[in-house]
């Protein structure tokens, strides 16, 4: 009986490690994505800066370029800058969240085997 109770646990402690580990992924994965914005955001801003006030200045939509003032494009990227460092700032507190909740798997699961060494013994001999 205990037995059968030990291996639900791993089974349900396991899961809960896959999904904890996928969720960090997509967090790694969306942060990255949001650095990659923040960064063409400003080297584009930073080459608008260069440019004279009254030279004509494109935005790209598709691939249609629509005339638009300077100032309207450097709005635009002030506040994909502005949003992406927001964005990162929230995905880097759920990142901590995920880490801290696969710590917690971890330990439980070494608790686990350290409870029972059969069932150490089990998962080592399965062909994985």
């Amino acid at each position: 009986m205990a037995d059968e109770a030990n291996r639900t646990a791993f089974l349900e402690i396991q899961g809960r490690m896959i999904e904890t580990t996928g969720k960090m992924k997509q967090v790694q994965n969306q942060m990255r994505s949001k650095e990659a914005e923040k960064k063409r955001a400003y080297l584009t801003l930073e080459e608008l800066k260069q440019l004279p006030d009254d030279t004509n200045v494109y935005k790209s939509i598709g691939r249609t370029f629509v005339l638009e003032s300077k100032a309207t494009l450097m709005n635009e990227q002030e506040n994909k800058f502005k949003d992406s460092e927001a964005s990162i700032i929230s995905l880097q507190s759920s990142k901590e969240y995920l880490e801290q909740q696969l710590a917690e798997v971890e330990n439980n699961f070494r608790e686990l085997l350290q409870q029972d060494p059969g069932l150490a013994r089990q998962i080592m001999s399965m062909n994985v």
